[in-house]
């Protein structure tokens, strides 16, 4: 099952790839011929906005001067565990994928907690 997702995954990357070789011909050719390039910018890209995170809940905690984690941060958690996960599952890691899959559900069910309509609380 993970082997077919990674090669799905990878697929996408080629595809995805050779679009951006034709879009920008100033790209390197070698890119629409292997997912590893563009799967490493993916990877990056998911860890920068994972980690991002802890930057808006400094900034939110530097302004209200009292730590405090803002409703973003869980969006950011969500965002950046998605493109960690798929990078994980096309790398077929065990390890990541299970961290980032525990993860994305407790990150989607703190926001579910946050948004949850109010009147749920105070019948409680």
């Amino acid at each position: 099952m993970i082997a077919l997702l990674s090669d799905m995954i990878g697929s996408a990357a080629l595809a995805i790839s050779a679009t951006l070789v034709m879009i920008f011909p100033f790209l390197p050719a070698s890119m629409a011929q292997s997912p590893e390039q563009l799967m490493i910018i993916v990877g990056f890209g998911g860890q920068a906005l994972f980690a991002s995170r802890f930057i808006i809940q400094w900034i939110r905690s530097e302004k209200d001067k009292k730590s405090v984690i803002p409703v973003a941060f869980w969006y950011f958690s969500i965002g950046g565990g998605t493109v960690l996960l798929l990078y994980a599952i096309w790398r077929q890691d065990p390890v990541i994928i299970c961290g980032q899959g525990l993860g994305l559900f407790i990150y989607a069910r703190n926001l579910y907690f946050i948004l949850r309509p109010q009147t749920e609380d105070s019948a409680a």
